[in-house]
């Protein structure tokens, strides 16, 4: 069955998990599919995990569409989330507008995503009004690390977590129709989850949320610059996959491999004509 806002919502009404994966890929996206994923978020995590960047804030529109388009020709039942990446939402509500349309149009998205509370709730209740379902983002929002000083869990304090439970409040009213907490205390999130109607992802806010999501190459150990403390490895993919290269160089220095079975064949009398 096709995963829409309304399945998720409903999903959430019932007490039944969602499960949410950042993806990037056309072969990825089918693989996910294939195990009946809920959520695909083509994250701009891509920065990081794709591109090499040290962090988000280089990601561009053209960046989000490219990978975003590739991920939904391999899918048919996912819901397609897509992030808006940064600067493409905050420097009006028209740009928020547009670069939302775009990430539908050229990017092939179900949903869009963008970070922050109440600044960006006149963003978020346009983009809704132009037809096009929002997830928020609140908590640790990793375009903001130059403002936080690095990556830190937010909410510890009561101002705080008093912020991120009006922020929460307000997204909702602006129309998001789910919002992502991440880098959040756990008891924090789960107060978060119970107050509102939309579910919420977590991630790195503990059990209690409607969903979680994880970027899939640090779930598969495939991403080892740096492993967050929520990070829960359910394979070892990266050893795997440097045990596949090391034994491909090991066949081809050695010559076995191509063997005769990877190989075409042509008759003798051809090749006896070429001398």
């Amino acid at each position: 069955m096709k995963n829409t806002v309304s399945t998720i919502q409903k999903q959430k009404q019932e007490g039944k998990k969602i499960s949410m994966l950042t993806c990037y890929d056309y072969s990825t996206a089918k693989l996910m599919e294939e195990v009946g994923v809920n959520i695909i978020l083509v994250g701009d995590s891509l920065g990081n995990t794709m591109l090499g960047y040290e962090d988000t804030l280089q990601v561009t529109m053209e960046d989000m569409i490219h990978h975003c388009a590739a991920v939904s020709r391999g899918i048919k039942n996912i819901l397609l989330v897509c992030d808006m990446p940064f600067m493409s939402y905050q420097t009006s509500v028209y740009d928020a507008v547009v670069n939302a349309g775009r990430l539908v149009k050229e990017g092939h998205a179900n949903m869009v995503k963008l970070e922050g509370g109440k600044e960006v709730c006149p963003q978020i209740e346009a983009i809704v009004k132009a037809s096009i379902p929002v997830c928020a983002h609140l908590g640790l929002t990793p375009q903001s690390i130059n403002s936080f000083g690095g990556y830190k869990v937010q909410g510890k304090t009561e101002a705080a977590a008093k912020k991120l439970l009006e922020d929460a409040f307000a997204v909702q009213e602006a129309g998001a129709s789910m919002v992502v907490l991440e880098g959040v205390p756990a008891k924090l999130a789960k107060l978060v989850t119970e107050k509102l109607h939309i579910p919420t992802i977590g991630i790195g806010a503990g059990a209690d949320c409607d969903g979680q999501v994880l970027v899939y190459q640090d779930m598969l150990g495939m991403f080892t610059d740096y492993v967050p403390k929520f990070v829960r490895q359910f394979a070892s993919v990266g050893e795997v996959m440097k045990g596949a290269f090391r034994e491909y160089m090991q066949a081809v220095n050695d010559g076995t491999f191509p063997a005769p079975e990877h190989t075409y064949g042509i008759d003798d009398e051809v090749i006896e004509k070429l001398y």
